[in-house]
């Protein structure tokens, strides 16, 4: 009975999203106004019954009942508690009802607390969400049915993928979720401001805190992720350049351009089309990524779906929305005022500079990702990566790094560079001590090489808008601003010193055997057998010593599931403050010698450090603007005290 309800909470989900696109399209009719009454509380009850039917979902996945196929399929009984959680979203049907989900959510959140925007814009907002929301419950319910039932039930279940079979399964992808229905809500504004020709600041003060949502559940996700595959896959690497990961990346990068033209239009009534624009683009790389990961044509840990009417349907969803909000940007952008104007040399230049480096790079990142896809259609494999996507993203990186550097300090409107001379003497010396530096030691590649004297740069130069403040009283949205540009800083570096200065040794060990690797010396101890509730492994006993000093221990694992069966390299890792060694056992050779492979990596761990003050950055943007509101609510609600008493 719980599936039938499950299934039934989201057909009538379904049917309200209906019922809301059908009333809010009416609303915005003349003589349609009676409409409107109909349009919040169906987008508030439309999210609730997707939460039902999510929770249902999750409750076959937890007590493992068989007789639904997804549940069959994806869990085993003898599953973790935890993984058993997981496996709810750890499918393609679950994901894409977590999917849908967050976004009934979401709408019923803007039904529920937006007040800021023209009625008539909030209405045609919740039918753009409402349009978007029914192409997904389409999907799920004529192509992927979560609760489909298995007649006969199978006696136990095939089991979850036991590479996703670990706690980032946990967070990983509901984060990522987040942020990327984060931007259908900015695609709902966006659609909705167009439709009533209301794009000023109302709208980019409206759209704003939900882009910055998104992007820091994006950033979250993207971080998590990155070192979820550099641990879980033993691979040593924390970025592929995966067209799975580059389906998180390229929303990230749109996002980060539209919330710094959402903050421009929001405060100073400028850059109304691009902001538009990129509540568009935003979105549909979203859209993009969907395609990629859900459609078949990816072979990858990430992707779920095999079959190709399911990718047609995403297809033709991609075409309907994208194609769609481009139209109607087309035909409405002429009436989309151009706002006040500013100078080169000024705060908005360098946003408007650095966003379009971000879209250069999101080009690029797009293009890299979907080539070897058309070239396999005409039969002709082609391996697109690191060759092709770093030093080309680099073109545009590094200017976009230089103006990051100056950007915050330039006043708005107008500015004279003569004027940020002395500022800039801290960071401009760290940056020629760094390069100096970097060429003493030798042997370093120009990318990173590039990346560490900038990173060093940057860090200074991140810091420089607090200077002169009295810190207590520096407003908690300078202070994000700061944790994000410096966690770029953190971030670059560790990946910088990942790339320059990583040692890797491959070595066939038998026990005593004592290996180098960096400052490292790693002595195999032992080989012996483990059991997990639902895996057995050979487990490595190394002692590990840095230089002189105290002797650690690290356990590598060749682990063995049986549901479904599967060999997996479960790496260890030991964290000082200046890198990580990461070690991985391989297999036995036929002389009894094991395969042990082991890196030393400085400075990895602020790649993910890094990640986290971007996001933190993020968070306390949010909270800055949550204060605003406050603030301003409390000053309306005093002048509107005040008036009455006078007019008493």
């Amino acid at each position: 009975m719980i599936a039938e309800f499950g299934l039934a909470a989201l057909w009538l989900a379904a049917a309200l999203a209906a019922l809301q696109l059908l009333a809010g399209s009416l609303s915005l009719t003349r003589g349609g106004e009676g409409f409107a009454a109909i349009v919040r509380p169906a987008a508030v009850v439309q999210g609730l019954l997707a939460l039902v039917s999510f929770f249902a979902l999750m409750v076959l996945f937890l007590r493992t009942d068989l007789s639904v196929q997804l549940v069959a399929m994806n869990s085993h009984s003898a599953k973790p508690f935890v993984f058993k959680l997981a496996g709810t979203w750890g499918n393609h049907e679950g994901s894409m009802l977590l999917w849908v989900m967050v976004m009934g959510l979401a709408g019923s959140l803007i039904a529920l607390i937006e007040r800021r925007l023209p009625e008539r814009t909030m209405l045609a907002t919740l039918a753009g969400q409402a349009f978007v929301s029914l192409g997904f419950y389409a999907f799920l319910l004529f192509s992927s049915n979560p609760f489909e039932r298995l007649d006969p039930a199978p006696p136990q279940g095939a089991g979850l993928n036991p590479l996703l079979q670990d706690i980032g399964l946990a967070f990983h992808p509901p984060t990522l979720y987040l942020g990327y229905v984060g931007l259908s809500v900015a695609f709902s504004f966006a659609i909705g401001a167009l439709i009533t020709r209301e794009v000023g600041p109302a709208f980019a003060r409206a759209m704003r805190p939900w882009v910055l949502g998104a992007w820091v559940f994006l950033t979250v996700g993207i971080t998590a992720g990155s070192y979820w595959a550099y641990y879980e896959l033993g691979w040593g690497g924390w970025w592929f350049w995966d067209p799975v990961e580059n389906a998180s990346l390229m929303p990230w990068l749109a996002a980060t351009a539209l919330l710094h033209s959402a903050s421009v239009l929001a405060s100073r009534n400028a850059l109304r089309a691009w902001t538009v624009m990129l509540g568009v683009v935003a979105f549909s790389m979203s859209m993009v990524g969907t395609f990629l990961v859900r459609s078949g044509i990816l072979t990858s840990v990430h992707a779920f779906a095999v079959d190709p009417e399911r990718g047609t349907f995403i297809l033709v969803l991609l075409a309907i929305n994208i194609g769609g909000a481009l139209t109607l940007f087309g035909l409405r952008a002429a009436t989309v005022t151009e706002g006040k104007r500013f100078a080169l040399v000024s705060r908005e230049g360098a946003l408007v500079f650095n966003n379009v480096m971000l879209s250069a790079i999101l080009g690029i990142v797009l293009f890299g990702t979907l080539y070897p896809l058309v070239t396999e259609a005409f039969d002709t494999r082609v391996s697109v990566g690191p060759p092709y996507f770093n030093p080309v993203s680099a073109i545009f990186f590094v200017p976009m790094l230089l103006v990051l550097m100056v950007g915050p300090l330039l006043r708005w409107r107008r500015d004279n560079l003569s004027r940020l001379r002395r500022r800039l003497v801290v960071p401009g010396l760290l940056l020629l001590a760094a390069v100096a530096a970097l060429l003493a030691i030798g042997g370093i590649g120009v990318l990173p090489f590039i990346g560490l004297a900038l990173a060093v740069a940057l860090a200074a130069a991140s810091l420089l808008p607090l200077r002169g403040r009295n810190l207590r009283r520096t407003p908690i949205a300078t202070w994000g601003m700061v944790a994000a540009h410096f966690g770029i800083a953190v971030a670059l570096f560790g990946a910088a010193s990942e790339s320059a200065f990583t040692k890797e040794t491959l070595v066939a060990a038998r026990v005593g055997d004592v290996t180098q690797v960096g400052p490292w010396q790693v002595r195999l101890d032992a080989i012996e057998p483990v059991a997990g509730p639902n895996w057995t492994a050979m487990r490595a006993g190394l002692s590990v010593r840095y230089g002189e000093g105290a002797v650690r221990q690290l356990k590598p694992q060749a682990r063995s599931f049986w549901s479904p069966p599967q060999q997996t390299a479960e790496s260890a890792l030991l964290t000082r403050w200046n890198g990580q060694l990461y070690a991985v056992l391989g297999e036995e050779g036929e002389d009894g010698r094991w395969q042990l492979r082991l890196w030393w990596k400085p400075f990895v761990t602020l790649i993910w450090i890094g990640g986290l003050l971007i996001g933190l950055g993020g968070v306390l943007a949010i909270v800055a603007h949550v204060a605003n509101d406050v603030r301003r609510s409390v000053a309306r609600e005093k002048i509107a005290d005040r008036r009455m008493r006078q007019g008493r």
